[in-house]
C-alpha cells in the first residue's frame, strides 16, 4: 500500500480520498478508523417545521428522497435536510452507505435485510418498526460492508 500526503494550503476541511482496486476488509478498517478520528460528537443541522436541530449523526437511522425532499430518519421522528444525497454521502462517516438511488442507511442499525431475488429487499432497524428498501444493485456491496462491521465488533 502506498501513502501519500499532499499539502493544499487554505483548504477549508481535511480530507482522505482512498483509491483501490476494490472494497475489502482493510480499505474499510482504514475507512472507519479514519472516520472515527473526527473530534467528539459529529451533529447535522436538520430542520422539523420551523425549527432547527442538531442531532448527532449516531442517532440517524437513514435518509431517503421523497419528493424534492431529503428526510432523516431516527428511532422516533423525522427530519428534513438542506443536503442532497450525494452532498450526505461525501459528508457521511463510513458506518453509513448508499443502498438505492433514493436512500442511506447507517450500517449500525441494521437488524436485518430480506432477501428478494426478483426486487429489492427489505431493511429493518434495531428497535424501530422503519423499513426501507436495498436495491438489488446495491445488495451485494452492502453484504460485504455489514459481515467486515460484524467481524469488527
Amino acid at each position: 500500500m502506498r501513502v501519500k500526503i499532499e499539502i493544499e494550503e487554505g483548504l477549508a476541511e481535511e480530507e482522505v480520498i482512498i483509491r483501490c482496486g476494490s472494497l475489502n476488509d482493510t480499505i474499510v478498517s482504514l475507512q472507519n478508523y479514519i472516520s472515527r478520528q473526527g473530534s467528539g460528537k459529529r451533529c447535522l443541522a436538520l430542520r422539523k417545521g420551523e425549527t432547527d436541530y442538531y442531532i448527532p449523526l449516531e442517532e440517524i437511522y437513514f435518509f431517503e428522497t421523497e419528493g424534492r425532499e431529503i428526510r432523516a430518519h431516527t428511532a422516533g421522528d423525522i427530519f428534513i435536510s438542506s443536503y442532497k444525497l450525494y452532498e450526505l454521502e461525501e459528508l457521511l462517516p463510513g458506518s453509513f452507505m448508499r443502498i438505492s438511488k433514493s436512500c442511506i442507511v447507517n450500517l449500525d442499525y441494521i437488524y436485518s435485510i430480506t432477501r428478494n431475488l426478483t426486487a429489492s429487499s427489505v431493511v429493518e432497524f434495531v428497535g424501530s418498526s422503519k423499513r426501507i428498501l436495498v436495491s438489488r444493485s446495491y445488495y451485494k456491496t452492502l453484504m460485504e460492508r455489514l459481515r467486515v462491521r460484524k467481524l469488527q465488533e
